[in-house]
């Protein structure tokens, strides 16, 4: 979000990197994820996006340069060598890091190492002396040292002596940040000492370093870092969920950025492009509100035309198989018109809806109300005036007029039976509203018979 809000800024390009070169965790489901979550967002980007895993013979001629160059070598430390190492660390209370015990091999000791079979993975000398620095656009002048990056970096996984196996995360960004002349790069403040690790490697390649911006986690109601364990794995699960593209779009914005003053919290993704700037970032982590979501969810369904709302609202009626058809329908915009300042989510249009498309049982408040005193003669005395048909407002004030007067209660007492017989509840949206859309749609003298 913060990418594509500073591209439009500045004028400039968003870029689409898919990262995907960790084998285990890359499926080509999860690239359509990412694209079809960025498009319905209205996270447009400008050139055709780059498959990192597409550019494997790049990655592996950067790392031939840096083996030809002396700044990396091959490791042949087996799993269970560098382990026991590990374990010895914590026995030691000491930060787990490799400690460069292949850095130096001689010919003769890499030869010994290949005749037992051992594969080599790859390693970038970290010099421990190494101080590096850069100027953050979130957290201001940032100083890591060498010494404190665990060791020499492993840029390429396991392989025969003779082979380059499989580039690493850190490497292989660096390469592509230089090819497509990336000038700045906004991420999590969980990437802060990956960035100090890959600072080193642009200058190893010769390569422009861009400027960084590390931005505030999103964290749970508890303080700790959103996750699958709190419900939400993807943007389309809000989607599922009845969010709309706008509303968590302008959410998302919210969660680290704070708008200049008069703006509001309410506003659109070109809105907040043209405010946006990196001095109103918080480097505290965000707390994800979901009160707020909901707020800024409903704000947006309720300044929706009733056609606007409800050509969102079908593809979820037509999937609990109810009988609609076209967004032209004057029943359903009538019906849309009804729920829709109700809606907080667009899920909760199935709910609110289904009373008009499915006869609700009655609850226990329905049946004790359609069991008190005047209740049943009520309902007589306008059943026995209802028409066929749809009715006016007026004519249906006037029927309740005459039913009150016929059977001699307080048209409260008719008015709370009415809403029993029809929905099957004592609550729900506006009474008059609800009865003449289901006598229009042939329902409401069959449900106040079945009451009776």
């Amino acid at each position: 979000m913060f990418n594509w809000l500073f591209a439009r800024r500045q004028g400039g390009q968003f870029l689409l990197r898919i990262e995907d070169t960790d084998k285990e965790r890359s499926k080509p489901e999860y690239t359509a994820n990412i694209l079809e979550g960025l498009q319905w967002l209205g996270l447009n980007w400008d050139a055709e996006p780059v498959i990192q895993s597409e550019r494997i013979a790049e990655h592996r001629a950067a790392i031939q340069g840096l083996l030809e160059a002396g700044k990396a070598y091959r490791c042949y430390a087996t799993e269970a060598e560098l382990t026991e190492m590990r374990e010895r660390q914590a026995a030691d209370n000491r930060a787990p890091r490799y400690d460069n015990r292949h850095r130096d091999l001689s010919p003769e000791q890499e030869q010994a190492y290949i005749a037992e079979g051992r594969e080599a993975t790859i390693r970038f000398r970290i010099n421990d002396d190494a101080v590096i620095t850069w100027s953050d656009l979130v957290r201001g002048d940032m100083r890591w040292s060498g010494a404190d990056l665990g060791g020499d970096m492993v840029i390429a996984r396991r392989a025969p002596a003779d082979q380059i196996g499989d580039p690493l995360y850190n490497l292989v960004v660096v390469v592509d940040d230089a090819a497509m002349a990336i000038s700045h790069v906004i991420r999590g403040e969980d990437h802060i000492a990956n960035t100090a690790k890959q600072l080193l490697l642009y200058e190893a390649l010769g390569a422009p370093a861009p400027v960084f911006a590390h931005t505030p986690l999103i964290l749970n109601k508890e303080g700790r870092k959103l996750s699958k364990r709190d419900g939400v794995t993807s943007v389309n699960d809000f989607r599922e969920m009845g969010y709309t593209a706008e509303a968590l779009a302008n959410y998302m914005t919210l969660l680290g950025w704070s708008p200049p003053e008069g703006m509001g919290e309410r506003f659109s993704l070109a809105e907040a492009a043209a405010a946006f700037s990196f001095d109103r970032v918080n480097k505290a982590g965000a707390r994800f509100d979901w009160d707020k979501l909901n707020w800024l969810n409903s704000q947006v369904l309720h300044e929706q035309s009733p056609a606007e709302l409800l050509a969102a609202l079908l593809p979820l009626w037509r999937s609990q198989g109810w009988p609609v058809q076209s967004a032209d329908d004057d029943w359903l915009q009538e019906l849309t018109a009804l729920i829709g300042p109700s809606l907080v989510t667009l899920q909760d249009g199935i709910e609110q809806g289904r009373p008009f498309f499915e006869r609700p049982a009655l609850n226990e408040a329905a049946v004790q109300q359609l069991d008190s005193p005047g209740a049943r003669p009520a309902l007589q005395a306008l059943l026995e005036r209802l028409p066929e048909g749809p009715l006016s407002a007026e004519e249906a004030q006037a029927l309740l007029g005459e039913a009150v007067a016929a059977a001699g209660v307080k048209k409260g007492v008719l008015m709370k039976s009415l809403r029993a017989a029809l929905l099957g509840s004592l609550q729900g949206p506006d009474l008059l509203a609800t009865w003449l859309l289901l006598q229009a749609g042939g329902e409401a003298r069959s449900r106040i018979e079945r009451s009776l």
